[in-house]
């Protein structure tokens, strides 16, 4: 009786320690939302490294084209609905959702340095000086272009052009039946896909979203002649089916040689100088976004940002893994492992301070003179009531320049007149301004 007795109690033991060891490896599960873009398919293949330093946490990838990535982090975040634990966002969307209490403040104690990323980048995804996000790569927008077909057609491409000479080298260099056209631009309706785009013309045109009183501006002069010559221009000298292309799908027109000029996030720079996605990765030239009667705003200013929802019930970890993607040593990991012209950029002064980061981006000064250039407080030529260079910073902008997207894409197809696109998608924003309360 005695033996059985202490065989119960050795049982007990080790069953004890058993699980005491079990619940110390017990994992915690985190679960990402983030674009289908180049950067971000990178970071997931370097989750492991993140796993080996952290054994107490899995990472679980859900991976959304733009649109839908917005459309669905919107609604979880909104609702509370706790699906994602770290989610992709910009600096549209960190400032108001940090007012609103549904995002947890970024912990930048230790040795984040926090004062290392560059200020309009911070400030942009911060509210009250408290950031809300942390960037894993910030961008602008410039001009990118074939040096070898722009030389052969005669013509210079210089930072600041005009959009009437970028349209003169589009007509030169566009030759469709060699399958090279003039220009490659955003035509995908979305308010971070088209009207990203369509808003620094816009700006550059003179226009504006809002008056002084918030009483939208779409039917106004400076945006009919705007969007007339963005439908003008790739219409003409653009690849067909224009209205269905945004980022990504303009990236790789341009990587196979198809595009003369394409003008769009400074990002793209270093998937169409890399010889290993780009045929044309030795001829590509870098200029500053053109401008039409004024530099405000012509280019714009955004970081894709990883921020933890307030509802979620892994805290700790998803700061773990915001702290690790955003940080220093994790641009210092991609460098060495996949090389210095590939780590993502536009977030951190140290990045441009680095020998090895200058020496193999041959893009790094067009893309921080352009992120630089821009400023969300003043990006239009009449006065404004709003922050935000591509948008406009206020809860209701989403869905106004959602509609509005879907207006100029369909123009752009040819659905609709340009003056039929804008009276629709300001008569719907004048509703919506009415309705919050704007006036």
């Amino acid at each position: 009786m005695k033996s059985l007795t202490k065989n119960a109690v050795t049982l007990a033991v080790s069953f004890s320690a058993a699980m005491t060891a079990a619940s110390a490896f017990a994992q915690t599960e985190i679960t990402i939302a983030t674009v289908n873009n180049g950067h971000m398919i990178e970071m997931q293949k370097f989750t492991p490294e993140f796993e080996k330093a952290n054994p107490d946490i899995k990472v679980k990838w859900v991976t959304l084209e733009e649109g839908v990535l917005r459309q669905n982090v919107t609604q979880d975040i909104a609702n509370k609905s706790g699906l994602y634990d770290v989610m992709t966002i910009g600096m549209y969307e960190a400032p108001i959702w940090g007012e609103r209490g549904w995002l947890q403040p970024v912990d930048t104690s230790g040795n984040y340095d926090k004062e290392d990323i560059l200020p309009s980048i911070r400030n942009g995804l911060s509210y009250d000086g408290t950031m809300y996000a942390s960037p894993f790569y910030g961008e602008s927008s410039m001009v990118m272009y074939r040096k070898d077909l722009v030389k052969a057609a005669g013509m210079e491409i210089n930072d600041r052009d005009s959009w009437e000479h970028i349209r003169d080298v589009a007509a030169a260099v566009n030759d469709p039946e060699n399958g090279v056209y003039g220009i490659c631009l955003r035509g995908k309706a979305g308010w971070g896909d088209n009207m990203a785009l369509m808003t620094t013309m816009a700006n550059s045109f003179g226009a504006r979203w809002f008056d002084e009183d918030w009483k939208p501006q779409l039917e106004s002069a400076e945006w009919k002649n705007a969007v007339n010559f963005y439908v003008d221009l790739l219409t003409k000298y653009g690849p067909p089916g224009s209205s269905s292309n945004s980022f990504n799908e303009s990236l790789a027109l341009f990587n196979a040689g198809k595009c003369g000029m394409w003008i769009d996030a400074t990002i793209a720079a270093s998937f169409v100088t890399d010889p290993k996605q780009s045929k044309v990765a030795d001829q590509v030239g870098f200029a500053q976004s053109p401008i039409s009667v004024t530099e405000k705003g012509a280019n714009w200013l955004w970081a894709w940002a990883l921020g933890i929802p307030s509802a979620t019930k892994n805290a700790e970890a998803a700061q773990k893994f915001v702290r690790w993607a955003t940080s220093k040593e994790y641009i210092q990991l991609v460098g060495e492992k996949n090389g210095w012209a590939a780590v993502p950029t536009g977030t951190r002064a140290s990045t441009y301070a680095n020998q090895k980061f200058l020496d193999a981006a041959v893009f790094a000064k067009a893309e921080l003179k352009a992120i630089n250039s821009a400023n969300p407080n003043d990006s239009t030529l009449k006065p404004s009531p709003y922050v935000g260079v591509q948008f406009a910073a206020i809860p209701e902008f989403q869905a106004i320049g959602t509609t509005t997207g879907q207006m100029v894409s369909g123009a752009l197809a040819g659905s609709l007149s340009v003056d039929q696109a804008l009276k629709s998608a300001n008569s719907s924003a004048n509703r919506q301004m009415r309705q919050a309360g704007y006036y």
